[in-house]
């Protein structure tokens, strides 16, 4: 048994490495995966949400570059900075130019218009003696230009990945628990126990999908984990219906009256029998779901009730850039567009490949 447990797996590989969709989709995700984890590693703003702004640089081209002055922080970076970003981190100063004079650094702000700004200046004794000054003026390049925020587009962009990964996860977990719970039961038992578990999923089957998740959504509140659960408590009604299916197809296979005659408990039939053979549809279904999550999280804030400001989300920045399309600077709602895009297509092409490799009807 373990041998041929062994041979299927080795055989389930060898037909997804084939598949060149599919071994794309998978490093595409992987990825992603490893940039939102590893985001503050990588992106030019290191503060909390990359929510550095300036209004002054608002809607800049791509590869836009300014002089800036940069402040001392007040602490060395953590673990927890790598990780979420700095909460205490104290913005660069935008400058258009700057000279030393008597121990001071003088500087113009960086305005479109220079009438409207004046000289101001900063004592060097704020740094540390000796402090480069290649280290207290840099240049800086945009290299997505700026929000309508003055915010660096790139990070944003990159820290949105962040809310669709972890949103698919949670959602497909909550689906998954929730839906391989009760489809087994409700598969396995029938009879009453059948009856009203489906009873319960008419009822939610019955009622739009967004209006449900909008509902919950008011419900729990405004906020990152309050859209995760309410995704995902709209998304198990599709894996339960198959599952029982699934289940009441196999129930009465011979091995399976084997397994009952033999005395094994029913929890061991469902986990080591059942369930087991049931998990190509589990897989395309989870990977249909992950997208679904996805676009349903981007939709809802869009709409304003999901992710809050100033969390970053590509359906957030899709809203709050659309209308730039009809001013020339379409690349602002474009771009986390097509990395929405980009990750929904990953997952439904693994998720066909995961299939196609695990059915053993196909050679």
């Amino acid at each position: 048994m373990i041998e041929s447990s062994n041979s299927n797996i080795k055989l389930a590989l060898q037909k997804f490495k084939s598949n060149f969709w599919g071994v794309l989709s998978f490093w595409i995700i992987i990825f992603l995966f490893i940039l939102s984890i590893g985001a503050f590693l990588v992106i030019p703003d290191q503060a909390k949400n990359a929510n550095t702004s300036d209004l002054a640089i608002h809607s800049k081209s791509p590869g836009f570059q300014v002089s800036q002055i940069i402040l001392p922080q007040k602490q060395s970076r953590t673990i927890k900075d790598f990780l979420v970003g700095r909460t205490d981190m104290i913005n660069p100063i935008n400058i258009d130019t700057f000279f030393i004079k008597n121990d001071s650094i003088y500087y113009l702000p960086y305005s479109n218009e220079q009438h409207h700004t004046s000289l101001q200046a900063l004592s060097l004794d704020n740094w540390k003696p000796h402090t480069p000054l290649k280290q207290i003026v840099v240049k800086r390049t945009f290299y997505l230009g700026t929000d309508n925020q003055g915010r660096d587009f790139l990070s944003r962009l990159v820290l949105g990945s962040r809310v669709s990964i972890s949103i698919g996860f949670v959602a497909v977990s909550i689906s998954l628990i929730l839906g391989v719970t009760l489809g087994s039961i409700a598969g396995y038992y029938g009879g009453k126990v059948d009856g009203f578990i489906q009873w319960i999923i008419n009822i939610f089957w019955s009622i739009p999908t967004l209006l449900l998740v909008i509902a919950i959504t008011l419900a729990l509140g405004k906020g990152f984990w309050q859209v995760f659960i309410a995704v995902g408590l709209t998304m198990w009604v599709e894996v339960a219906r198959v599952i029982r299916g699934q289940i009441i197809s196999l129930k009465q296979q011979q091995y399976i009256i084997a397994a009952k005659a033999l005395g094994y408990s029913n929890f061991r039939i469902i986990t080591k029998h059942i369930l087991p053979n049931a998990l190509a549809p589990i897989i395309v279904i989870s990977a249909a779901n992950f997208a679904s999550a996805i676009l349903m999280e981007s939709g809802l804030s869009f709409l304003g009730i999901g992710t809050q400001i100033p969390t970053p989300s590509w359906g957030a920045m899709i809203k709050e850039n659309y209308n730039y399309i009809l001013v020339g600077k379409a690349y602002l709602a474009l771009f986390p567009g097509f990395a929405m895009f980009v990750l929904v297509v990953s997952f439904m092409m693994i998720g066909n490949t995961l299939r196609d490799a695990l059915d053993v009807k196909t050679k």
